[in-house]
């Protein structure tokens, strides 16, 4: 059975698809939690623990997910709650707390890493900032998801998201364009 078999008889209530489901997926789901915190700077109990949360809450979820590319825009979802309700309950540092502001030009492909440099304040500037973009435009807020707290690839986004490579890249420009102005760098030119 493919991913998207096993979704349908999960959801059916066939505990043994569900066990294979959670087989064929944790590797996936292990590798999007190490890029995720190695990024984010975020410390969850580390990979094998944010796996398990996001799992659960999907499972736990009345709407689970109803096939491959929904499985990986939920669990992306999860892992970017999961982190940023850490670094609430954590408490947010001052505002840069005597740091220089990160430049978004910094930024280094794939993932929007420089802009939060592991702080805490930034992470959750960030958050705000993809919550306008999901009213501005629910696909774009997707793609910076998966890309940015799954790790994925464009490679990959193309086969998740069943969209061209090409219009992909345009699409995370126009993200992060709009994440510039969004975070107070309208100046800075998205590459």
């Amino acid at each position: 059975m493919d991913t998207t078999q096993l979704i349908a008889a999960a959801r059916a209530g066939d505990k043994v698809a569900e066990a294979q489901l959670f087989k064929i997926t944790y590797a996936d789901l292990h590798r999007m939690a190490q890029r995720h915190l190695l990024r984010s700077g975020a410390d969850v109990g580390g990979a094998q623990s944010l796996v398990h949360e996001v799992y659960l809450r999907m499972v736990g979820a009345n709407a689970g997910p109803n096939d491959r590319r929904h499985f990986f825009a939920l669990a992306s979802r999860a892992m970017r709650q999961i982190v940023v309700d850490h670094v609430r309950k954590r408490g947010a540092i001052k505002r840069g707390d005597g740091l220089a502001p990160l430049s978004l030009d910094a930024m280094a492909e794939p993932a929007l890493a420089a802009i939060i440099g592991g702080r805490d304040d930034e992470l959750l500037s960030l958050d705000a900032a993809l919550e306008r973009l999901e009213q501005f435009d629910e696909n774009l807020a997707r793609l910076v998801e998966l890309h940015f707290f799954c790790g994925l690839g464009f490679v990959e986004l193309a086969e998740v998201l069943e969209r061209a490579e090409r219009s992909l890249k345009r699409d995370w420009t126009k993200a992060k364009a709009f994440l510039y102005r969004e975070l107070g760098h309208a100046d800075a030119q998205p590459g």
